[in-house]
């Protein structure tokens, strides 16, 4: 079977195009008029997420930014060496700068008393990432996919750079928490943006494939903080990137299932046309086809979605309520399993390299098994997995930290499994009209999630086996929910809020799930 949408350069010696191969492809992937358009994947596909999938470095950087920014530092008291550092007489510190040499610790004095202010700190940005989840998806939703994003990147340099320098903690903070909501709309946009150009058949590789950035992000992170040891250095240096990305403004295009689904045809069809060329796809037919396709899609305040219809219908209800819970357990169990390794001791630099390294296998893995096995499977089992293994610490004394620590690895590889999952999932499984403003809104609850996580993972003081009973129960309780939600995998994105309502009831003539066509 051969990849006609990418490779339809070829011709027959008289002169006709492989055009009834590529029907039967379609055929078989169930496309629309719009997808068959511009084809599955070819170079315009391969050219757009080259320059959009750069974006996800600095989604790394400003969310894991934070532990090295605001790593702690030994400190003395210097205004007299013979009080305790933590004694109401003490008012001035000294820091030891021979792994850092300064970070706002040290900046600001967030010690003793102030100590939190740090989580404190991160806890607002991930609030951050919430808000700009939510508002860039609804933005999104109303005026486009390309508008949003170019203007969330332009904020998020801004706000980063002056973040750098700005002399107040406060003022940091209210910095730090508008390049967080930037960071939020990037990260929703641009996904949206992919799933809506990408054909089904490599949806789930190029799903996968988006998020690897943020690994290497995360990887190169422990890098940049090696050789930047100042936090002004670091944070400017994390910030500068975005720079590249105002070129968006040139060379990202609008989503043409955005333009035809908010009833902008022509402009649809010029894009279509475009992208037909760059793949070596005839173009005589597309008008025609997505002008008669048109006519049987409801336009209009219909294509304008927001957040009720998600939970209008009794379907559509389950199905948000279910996958918003697992985007929960991800940002809970993900950047929670994530700093429960990090408190092993140790270098610094190197327990962050060794983390972030430890999301690449996943990544990969996720690939073979959401191509093998579905979005459904594949969810299943990653949550069970790291909810068992997270569970097995529980019954390990704290003593012996090689055991812990390799359970949690693979852990945080099983969620590492699943963060790209649910990214697909809900891309495929939210209709068109809504689609932002659904993974805003899930991408909204993983933040309450990964807010809620440094004060999980901190909870071994109190008892041992407590960090590791929650980030254990939570993902196989998502693992249960997953069970309730239909497979996407190979379907047609469902369009119109009708099209979401009936992707996955049961067919009374059959036992298969419905495809989402009427």
């Amino acid at each position: 079977m051969g990849d006609s949408n990418i490779e339809m350069r070829a011709r027959t010696e008289d002169g006709v195009t492989a055009t009834s191969a590529a029907k039967k492809s379609d055929s078989k992937w169930n496309l629309d008029p719009v997808q068959r358009a511009m084809g599955q994947l070819g170079w315009w596909h391969i050219l757009v997420c080259a320059v959009v999938f750069p974006l996800k470095f600095p989604v790394a950087w400003h969310q894991m930014g934070i532990i090295f920014l605001g790593a702690a530092m030994n400190y003395t008291c210097a205004s007299n060496s013979s009080l305790d550092r933590c004694s109401s007489e003490c008012t001035s510190w000294n820091y030891d700068t021979s792994v850092f040499r300064s970070t706002i610790v040290s900046e600001w004095d967030l010690v003793c008393e102030k100590a939190n202010l740090v989580n404190l700190s991160q806890t607002i940005f991930m609030f951050g990432i919430l808000v700009g989840g939510v508002l860039f998806g609804s933005l999104a939703d109303k005026f486009g996919r390309r508008p949003p994003l170019v203007i969330a990147v332009i904020i998020q340099l801004i706000s980063g750079v002056a973040a750098a320098y700005i002399p107040w903690f406060w003022g940091f903070v209210v910095l730090r928490f508008i390049t967080a909501v930037a960071t939020g709309g990037t990260m929703v946009t641009s996904f949206v943006l992919v799933m809506e150009i990408i054909g089904p058949k490599w949806r789930e590789l190029f799903s996968v494939l988006y998020q690897i950035p943020f690994n290497l992000g995360h990887l190169t992170l422990a890098g940049f903080a090696y050789f930047l040891r100042d936090w002004h250095h670091l944070q400017f240096g994390l910030s500068i990137f975005s720079l590249l990305l105002v070129s968006y403004y040139w060379l990202v295009p609008e989503s043409p299932r955005y333009l035809f689904t908010s009833g902008n045809t022509d402009k649809a069809v010029e894009l279509l046309e475009t992208a037909a060329k760059r793949n070596n796809l005839p173009t005589e037919h597309i008008r025609g086809d997505v002008e008669q396709y048109a006519k049987t899609k409801t336009h209009g305040g219909v294509a304008k979605g927001n957040l009720f219809d998600l939970f209008r219908t009794p379907n559509m209800r389950a199905k948000t309520l279910f996958m918003c819970f697992n985007w929960f357990v991800c940002g809970l169990a993900f950047f929670g399993v994530a700093q429960y390794i990090g408190h092993s001791g140790g270098d610094i630099y190197t327990n962050v390299a060794i983390g972030a390294a430890l999301e690449l296998p996943g990544t990969l893995i996720c690939i073979y098994m959401m191509k093998a096995y579905g979005r459904k499977k594949t969810l299943i089992t990653s949550n069970t997995l790291t909810g068992l293994t997270m569970l097995a610490i529980a019954f390990v004394p704290s003593t012996v930290t090689w055991l812990n620590v390799g359970l949690a690895s693979i852990g945080l590889v099983g969620m590492s499994i699943s963060f790209p999952t649910v990214y697909l999932y809900a891309g495929e499984l939210f209709p068109t009209v809504v689609r932002n403003v659904g993974i805003g809104t899930a991408s909204m609850i993983a933040r309450i999630g990964s807010m809620i996580a440094p004060f999980v993972a901190g909870m071994g003081v109190i008892s041992h086996w407590l960090p590791p009973m929650i980030f254990g129960v939570t993902p196989l309780i998502g693992a249960f929910f997953v069970f309730f939600l239909p497979e996407t995998q190979g379907h047609p994105l469902p369009e119109t809020i009708e099209d979401g309502e009936n992707f996955g009831k049961r067919n009374r003539q059959s036992d298969g799930v419905e495809n989402g066509k009427h």
